[in-house]
């Protein structure tokens, strides 16, 4: 197998046809990850939308994360993909850029069911409703593809 480490460009041509990754970010010395749904707006920020639980609260805390997301057609053929940037909660309230927060939305409503990671019930019975809409701010993107050598004929086989 071969890596090939992608250019910004092929990064950004992966992160756009990515929806799903993997956001980490980090508390008291202490790791996190967690699936998350996201949208790339083809420049610069990724937006998600969630229920306030303990990625958001340690977010918060320490808004400097990392999102991986991967395109694998199978395990000899991928590309990773892996964001560095800042967690930026999006309000409508004056103070806050309400165009941030209607650029995420235009972005996330063009795909279905991009509510339920925020909107679902919890099976523990938490009946708390408070969702949020965030940014993360990319300060960097780098990338990884795979593929297989081909196999050129044997000489004089």
């Amino acid at each position: 197998m071969l890596i090939y480490e992608l250019s910004p460009a092929e990064c950004v041509e992966v992160l756009s046809r990515a929806h799903i990754g993997r956001l980490a970010c980090a508390r008291d010395d202490q790791p996190y990850i967690v699936p998350i749904s996201f949208c790339f707006d083809g420049t610069d920020s990724l937006y998600g939308f969630s229920r306030v639980g303990q990625k958001i609260e340690w977010m918060r805390d320490n808004p400097k994360v990392c999102v991986e997301a991967d395109e694998i057609a199978d395990r000899f053929h991928w590309s990773s993909i892996v964001v560095t940037g800042t967690y930026v909660e999006l309000s409508d309230s004056p103070e806050d850029d309400s165009e941030q927060l209607k650029t995420a939305l235009d972005l996330l409503q063009q795909h279905s069911a991009w509510w339920l990671p925020g909107a679902g019930k919890l099976v523990d019975g938490e009946t708390d409703p408070t969702s949020v809409v965030y940014r993360v701010r990319i300060s960097s993107i780098s990338g990884r593809r795979t593929a297989r050598p081909s196999m050129s004929p044997s000489v004089g086989a």
